[in-house]
């Protein structure tokens, strides 16, 4: 039997406080929806219709995060859901979760690449420079794709250098996006009108009061992803963190950002008549901007949401380089994946990937957004099934596992959270649903990425299989195996 000395496995630097894994977190979540899709939220659910969406959804994402608060303490490394699903079911089905839930957080990654030049554009109208083509009949601006080019390189170059630059980068975005918001929430609410509440509900677009509220509560794991960024930095959390505290800020995020979303959704809808508001490009500045009559504060809500779109991507963007990172250390997949960084102890060569990706996938344009949004959502759900599954498999398999933190109510949330993300996937995929994927352009985006990654585990078959099952134990769990 070989020691597992024996074997080479890449270290990643710890440096994360617990102001930092919560920021990356929350930070994550909040993102830029809430500027750009806040008037298909209304449009399709009303402002009552589009809170108990999230209500429901973040119910749901909270049961998830309890599967994930008992893991993640248990199994504190990097890549999250592979080590939880290579425990309980192998290594096929852990390619699997990494996978998707690499799609999903580098589609997360692309819709705030395209994002980013769009609010830079409704800040600046003059950079809307030397149209190239169009997708779904929306322009594609050479200046836009500049734009993208330098955050991306910006994005990669903070997770390349060090996990303690991207930290304080997202601690220091995600205060001040608090400050912020804070000062045009405050005023709305003062300066708004509860009566522009009513209606409540819409329907209109959606034929149903009930449809309406299921066409916003299938894209809420989109905007509720990140929270498991938490598990995919849990390696490189510092000492003074005990894997207990890192797996109760899960949910504590979560709680925090299920109150902002429906405090944003609310505080909107009550500074404007929401029905006067959902056709315009930006309805959340148009809304505090008519009830403040302050073009001052239509920008700063521009700058807040740079801001926030700046927190998601950065903490995508390190989990998504986490997953990759930790399917190539294992090698599941090509191992060049797997390395880390000489200096900076980063997986470097899993960070300039996801760089790469994200920049391709955003010359796709604003065209594509609702597509990385309902395609990146579908992507994740898959990923949720498996990690709900993996909590269930755990506590059967693993009943001696040092759980740090034990997750009340025994198997209970790991079968609410399989329920519930299975209940969004049928949805999502059942061809008569009112939310299913369109075709060509959403299940063709989901198709192309499911064939790659065919091809990218036909492609590491050799490599895999020259690793012994003692090693791959060993390289994914290390200690925990």
């Amino acid at each position: 039997m070989t020691s597992p000395a024996a074997f080479q496995r890449p270290q990643l630097k710890r440096g994360i406080g617990k102001a930092g894994m919560f920021s990356l977190a929350f930070g994550a979540m909040i993102g830029v929806g809430w500027v750009t899709a806040m008037g298909s939220w209304l449009a399709d659910a009303g402002p009552l219709g589009a809170v108990i969406a999230f209500a429901l959804g973040g119910g749901l994402m909270l049961a998830i995060g309890m599967c994930y608060a008992e893991v993640t303490a248990a199994l504190p490394l990097s890549g999250g859901e592979v080590a939880y699903a290579y425990k309980s079911y192998g290594t096929s089905k852990a390619f699997i979760v990494g996978w998707f839930l690499v799609f999903g957080y580098l589609s997360v990654s692309a819709f705030e690449a395209v994002s980013i030049s769009k609010v830079i554009s409704y800040l600046i109208p003059s950079i809307d420079y030397w149209q190239l083509y169009s997708v779904n009949g929306s322009p594609i601006y050479f200046s836009h794709i500049a734009l993208s080019a330098v955050f991306v390189l910006l994005i990669s170059a903070i997770n390349y250098t060090g996990v303690k630059n991207s930290a304080r980068f997202q601690l220091g975005l995600t205060i001040l996006f608090v400050s912020l918001t804070f000062v045009f929430v405050i005023a709305g609410l003062i300066m708004g009108d509860w009566s522009n509440l009513s209606p409540v509900f819409s329907g209109s677009s959606s034929g149903s009061i009930a449809a309406g509220v299921a066409m916003v509560l299938v894209t809420v794991p989109f905007w509720f992803v990140g929270f498991d960024t938490i598990p995919q930095a849990a390696e490189e959390a510092n000492h003074a963190i005990s894997p207990k505290t890192i797996g109760l800020l899960i949910p504590l995020s979560i709680a925090a950002a299920v109150s902002f979303y429906i405090l944003i959704i609310l505080s909107t809808s009550i500074a404007a008549p929401w029905n006067e508001i959902v056709a315009d490009k930006l309805p959340t500045a148009k809304a505090f901007g008519m009830a403040t009559g302050s073009p001052f504060l239509v920008k700063l809500i521009l700058v807040t949401a740079l801001v926030g779109l700046l927190t998601s991507w950065n903490g995508f963007f390190l989990a998504g380089s986490r997953v990759l990172f930790a399917m190539g250390r294992g090698k599941i997949i090509a191992p060049v994946l797997g390395k880390s960084h000489h200096r900076y102890k980063t997986p470097y060569t899993a960070v300039l990937f996801c760089g790469i990706v994200t920049f391709l996938a955003s010359l796709m344009g604003p065209g594509a957004m609702l597509t990385f949004v309902n395609v990146g959502s579908l992507c994740i759900v898959i990923a949720f099934v498996g990690v709900s599954a993996s909590f269930i498999t755990l506590r059967n398999k693993y009943p001696l596992l040092h759980r740090p933190y034990r997750t009340p109510g025994g198997k209970l949330f790991g079968l609410i959270g399989i329920a519930g993300s299975s209940l969004i996937l049928f949805m999502m995929v059942f061809p008569n649903s009112p939310v299913a994927l369109v075709w060509p352009l959403e299940w063709g985006v989901f198709l192309v990425f499911s064939a790659s990654g065919i091809f990218f585990w036909v492609l590491s078959a050799r490599s895999r299989n020259r690793v012994s099952r003692e090693e791959r134990d060993f390289l994914i769990l290390e200690k925990y195996a």
